[in-house]
């Protein structure tokens, strides 16, 4: 079992930064790919980013390439997402999340590959 708590969320003006940081406890956190997704209200619960084991590869969707940064460090078993030039649109609940599955598969995307999931933080980005 992982257990992962995220926290960092907040109400922000648009134009702002914010860092979410989700923090592991439980079985070996270096093993695991780790990634955070969002889910707005009344919509389905959407990809951001990944990263790797070792933090050497990220991955980011579209809408947030640019903006925000992922980060991890093993020492301390916390993945970290770095959130600048934030929109409105950005507004959601972030959810970290930890899978089994290799980075190289290349399914880090697909929320049904995560295998541990935090409750979430919300994050409101004001205009």
């Amino acid at each position: 079992q992982v257990q992962l708590v995220e926290s960092g969320g907040g109400l922000v003006q648009a134009g702002g930064s914010l860092r979410l940081s989700c923090a592991a406890s439980g079985r070996t956190f270096r093993r695991y790919t780790m990634g955070w997704f969002r889910q707005a209200p009344g919509k389905e619960r959407e990809f951001v980013s990944a990263i790797n084991w070792s933090g050497t590869s990220t991955a980011y969707s579209d809408s947030v390439k640019g903006r925000f940064t992922i980060s991890r460090d093993n020492a301390k078993d916390t993945v970290d997402l770095q959130m600048n030039s934030l929109k409105p649109e950005d507004t959601a609940v972030y959810y970290c999340g930890a899978s089994g599955h290799t980075f190289g598969s290349g399914d880090y995307a697909y929320e049904d590959t995560y295998d541990y999931w935090g409750q979430g933080t919300q994050v409101t980005v004001s205009s």
